[in-house]
């Protein structure tokens, strides 16, 4: 890619998904910039998260709580844990697709917005939300899929790209919540950066202390990138991270 300036836009202020009292805000890479994929490629590692068409990180006015997290491969390795998990999900057949907006894979999606996440907002996605959010025409998205039995009980959304695996958003069946499919399929994206080659698994923020999403804590090592430096967080446990 040429070197150019690429314009930052700043969202209005809205309500924070993670504290009731805060107020979030967001610096959007500018859409409408040629060469998308490779300025993509440049964001990860500094920071950046795509949620559809948009690259984008937290630039919130008065909070600094979400800090970019990710899985270096080489140095894990699964704790007692994860390695029940993989044994509990040993029966799955493990596929990667393409990204598509199937009929099956939104069904599920629907089953899993419905169950999991009442109310939130989401619940009554039609199929061109669930488009517009995990398919981006753009995107090296493809879909990590598992199956029992030929029955699609899991979806991973990964972007596979040349820095590693950035993990988009899962949704599985909610009928299947015992077999621990959120964990089995992170410790799939480890895998398949692996088979791949690749470095890391980029999971998202990371946000100290809270616990709606501390399983984020539960890889060891866990990476965080403060200022411009990747540091590792070898005694990250389990409520501490997000």
């Amino acid at each position: 890619m040429k070197s150019e300036a690429v314009r930052l836009l700043k969202t209005l202020e809205h309500p924070c998904g993670y504290f009731d009292e805060r107020v979030a805000q967001n610096l959007v890479i500018d859409p409408l910039a040629s060469d998308q994929p490779q300025i993509y490629a440049l964001a990860l590692p500094r920071g950046y998260r795509r949620a559809g068409g948009h690259i984008y990180r937290p630039a919130c006015p008065r909070c600094r709580a979400c800090t970019p997290s990710r899985i270096p491969v080489a140095s894990f390795a699964p704790d007692r844990s994860q390695r029940r998990c993989l044994a509990r999900n040993d029966d799955l057949e493990v596929s990667l697709e393409p990204a598509s907006a199937s009929d099956e894979a939104y069904a599920l999606y629907q089953r899993y917005l419905q169950q999991r996440h009442p109310g939130g907002g989401m619940d009554d996605a039609d199929p061109e939300d669930f488009s517009r959010f995990l398919v981006c025409p753009w995107s090296p998205t493809r879909f990590l899929c598992f199956r029992a039995g030929g029955r699609l009980v899991a979806v991973a959304v990964t972007d596979v790209m040349r820095e590693g695996l950035s993990s988009v958003y899962t949704f599985y069946d909610p009928e299947e919540a015992a077999r621990g499919l959120g964990t089995y399929a992170i410790l799939s994206q480890v895998a398949l950066a692996r088979r791949e080659g690749l470095s890391h698994v980029y999971l998202g923020y990371w946000i100290d202390g809270h616990a709606k999403m501390g399983y984020k804590s539960r890889f060891h090592p866990l990476e965080v990138l403060r200022g411009q430096r990747w540091e590792r967080i070898d005694g990250a446990m389990p409520g501490r991270g997000a």
